[in-house]
């Protein structure tokens, strides 16, 4: 592959190129789908030549991941409210929000059924909601310490409580997802979290059987 002639782009260098192609490989999966995704039409949209995108990712594969996991990373900012109920209800109403518009649709589709198939998007999936996990733990953490929670509560499996109806409707069920999922969400994962159910599983209690 060819290095390509410096881009005099109107976007600029550095950052500001990587923005604009990761804002223009989204807004080509809104208007056009996983399909007829090129690298050619990103780069016509980000007003930087192709070159320069080749430059910074092999494929549009590649292209597409990084865009992705930037654009998960970043679309559900962790709240801080000093409750644990609000900290929730703020964490499942910007997952319901960043998933219902037309750009969360896209990104679904392309994670989950257009793009599935790849080996590099199933990584990126799961480096995604790995991070995520990670990254909104201290809304637990904190509930701990404040002692809203059970001390041996798991922040993980907590997290993943709280997300399970919501990816349910969005994925599965194809049900109406708003806030009133949201509010759900929170008092189902609050029960159980509060009924110790959602312990480290060394924590949980054994089975026993008859």
């Amino acid at each position: 592959m060819q290095s390509g002639q410096s881009s005099a782009g109107p976007v600029g260098r550095g950052a500001k190129v990587r923005a604009a192609v990761h804002a223009a490989t989204l807004a080509e999966l809104v208007d056009k789908g996983y399909a007829a995704l090129t690298v050619e039409n990103v780069a016509q949209r980000a007003g930087v030549h192709k070159t320069t995108v080749y430059r910074r990712w092999k494929d549009r594969e590649s292209l597409l991941v990084d865009a992705l996991a930037e654009h998960m990373a970043m679309d559900i900012p962790v709240p801080d409210t000093g409750a644990i109920e609000t900290d929730l209800g703020a964490l499942a109403r910007s997952l319901v929000q960043a998933f219902t518009g037309a750009t969360g649709q896209a990104v679904l589709a392309a994670m989950f059924t257009g793009a599935a198939h790849l080996p590099e998007i199933a990584a990126a999936r799961r480096h995604v909601f790995e991070d995520r996990l990670v990254r909104a733990e201290p809304v637990v953490t904190r509930a701990v310490e404040r002692g809203e929670l059970p001390a041996d509560t798991d922040p993980a499996e907590l997290l993943k409580t709280l997300a399970a109806p919501i990816y349910l409707r969005l994925l599965v069920t194809a049900d109406p997802v708003d806030e009133t999922t949201a509010d759900l969400a929170v008092h189902v994962t609050l029960a159980a979290a509060r009924a110790g159910a959602l312990r480290a599983a060394s924590r949980l209690p054994e089975q026993t059987t008859s």
